[in-house]
């Protein structure tokens, strides 16, 4: 039997942004933190980088301002990179006082040496600015701030837990544009109960699943992004994402990224037949900068229809490789590759969702109460190329800026009144559910084949087709089957798949990672790309 519950603030996503959120609030509220899956499930827990920071006495805002700016291709926001800079020593600060335990300086001969922790220099950053966690900062930080949330009693934290829907004012035919909770799947016991909350915080990451390789769990299905534009929220820059490179190609391998390093270290890019390619699209070769790498790769792989490219650095010494690379080696060696004998089959893999739902320095939608935040928001800090650890800040800087709105806000938001059960009154078992991941299949393999990074109209207008039909499948077939976690993520993949095929469409230019055949120069100013859903003024 489905339940009803009721908090001041229900934040949907436990990584990061989520329980950065949970822990910033007054501890006074009542706040539940939803999990899909496990509460590690999200990206959070994967990401190896560190987080950016004004953080050396050598170092200023302006500086890594103006490096964010060069590295966004002319999509950054200055207004949105400049709060996110100028608050990202205080982030860290909070961090370390939450017990993340991350690298200490031993080496008093570097510029930093007067900051207790050990700084690296990531591309694109003039400075030495990337506090880290050895190579595993987001298990750092993600086991560090779900330990502080396990001690506070107004803190609960549930897995398992798959949101359906926003509840809103205007889906309920009451005055106004307000988020007033949200419809959750529970998994275990297959019920859908009913989520009453005075705020509500979206921060349930990206939409790298809707490509058929990508670096990031199986969670990061763009949940958020789909359930805000539903409520009436506006989207922008979907069409971009960031690619890595190198992924490990293996039906067996998931989500094993191949190290940039190995490029540093003379490692050679080959076609099926063995042939090197770089050269034809940078003089640099292999040692182009990412965003490059991956346009030549797919761009390789699509012309000659190739599963994937090869990546060899057998020709160095066995214990070179052994000695400079042992994850990788032994990572591949478990497939079956021997990276001193062979070269390792590799694809460009989707990594990063840069656009999302549009919001202000609070986190603010456009829909009342409904806040997003990281990966699912879209602040005007992602281009087509933003530097790496930018990301992780975002979440922390913008996940205290909305709780510091809540708080704020605490006493003037009364309790939503009695808000209706789901309706399974029509619901009957689905006995095609192998339909439906057949589906996933086919989404995914049609936006990797005609989105994916180098684009044409003729490939957008196909994927628009394969979409929208699948969006009225989805509708015709299933909006009477029971809920499951399947049928929500496939649901809200094609939502999320049909937004960025349309912002995709939207521009007339190749920028940043993407291409366009047929548009191939850069525009002479950088627009966002907005789309506004039909619902979007209540």
């Amino acid at each position: 039997m489905s339940q009803s519950y009721s908090y001041d603030v229900l934040i949907i996503g436990s990584g990061a942004a989520g329980l950065t959120t949970a822990l910033t609030l007054p501890s006074h509220l009542k706040i539940a933190v939803l999990s899909k899956g496990d509460l590690a499930s999200g990206s959070t827990f994967w990401a190896q980088g560190g987080v950016a920071g004004v953080l050396d006495d050598s170092d200023t805002v302006e500086s890594h301002v103006q490096d964010t700016l060069i590295a966004g291709a002319g999509l950054c926001n200055e207004d949105a990179v400049r709060f996110t800079v100028e608050n990202s020593r205080s982030a860290i600060d909070w961090l370390i006082a939450q017990g993340v335990p991350f690298t200490r300086n031993d080496d008093h001969s570097t510029a930093e040496a007067h900051f207790d922790y050990h700084l690296t220099r990531e591309g694109g950053h003039s400075h030495r600015r990337i506090i880290h966690a050895a190579d595993a900062t987001g298990a750092a930080i993600f086991t560090t701030l779900l330990a502080q949330a396990r001690q506070r009693s107004n803190i609960q934290l549930l897995e398992q837990q798959v949101a359906v829907d926003l509840i809103t004012s205007h889906k309920l035919g009451r005055d106004g544009k307000a988020c007033l909770g949200a419809y959750v799947l529970n998994t275990q016991s297959n019920e859908v109960d009913t989520y009453a909350a005075r705020f509500t915080v979206l921060a349930t990451g990206g939409a790298a699943k809707v490509y058929l390789y990508t670096s990031n769990p199986d969670s990061a299905c763009g949940d958020g992004i789909a359930m805000a534009w539903r409520a009436g929220c506006s989207v922008g820059n979907l069409e971009f994402n960031q690619f890595h490179p190198t992924c490990l190609y293996h039906p067996q391998a998931k989500n094993f990224l191949i190290t940039e390093a190995l490029r540093g270290e003379g490692a050679l890019l080959k076609l099926p037949n063995g042939e090197r390619f770089m050269q034809r699209f940078d003089r640099r070769a292999e040692l182009a900068p990412r965003d490059i790498v991956a346009r030549a790769i797919d761009h390789e792989m699509k012309r000659l229809g190739a599963e994937c490219v090869y990546l060899d650095i057998s020709h160095k010494p066995a214990e070179f490789i052994k000695e400079h690379f042992p994850t990788v080696y032994e990572r591949c060696l478990t497939f079956g590759i021997d990276i001193t004998q062979e070269p390792i089959p590799v694809v460009p893999a989707a990594h990063y969702t840069c656009g999302g739902v549009v919001v202000d320095q609070q986190g603010h939608t456009d829909v009342t109460n409904l806040y997003a935040i990281g990966e699912t928001s879209f602040t005007g800090l992602h281009g087509a190329n933003r530097m790496a650890s930018n990301s992780l800040l975002e979440c922390f800087v913008y996940a205290r800026s909305a709780a510091k709105d809540i708080a704020q806000q605490d006493t003037q938001i009364p309790v939503p009144e009695a808000l209706p059960q789901w309706d399974a009154s029509l619901v009957t078992d689905s006995d095609e559910d192998v339909i439906i991941a057949h589906n996933w299949d086919e989404l995914r393999r049609f936006m990797w084949d005609y989105v994916g990074i180098v684009r044409t109209n003729k490939r957008l207008l196909r994927a628009l087709h394969r979409v929208r039909l699948l969006q009225y499948e989805i509708d015709e077939f299933y909006t009477n089957y029971r809920v499951s976690g399947d049928l929500i993520e496939l649901r809200n993949l094609a939502v999320v798949a049909d937004l960025i095929i349309r912002s995709a469409m939207r521009r007339k230019e190749s920028r940043g990672l993407h291409y366009t055949l047929d548009y191939p120069q850069v525009s002479a100013v950088a627009q966002d790309t907005i789309l506004r859903p039909a619902n979007a003024d209540g």
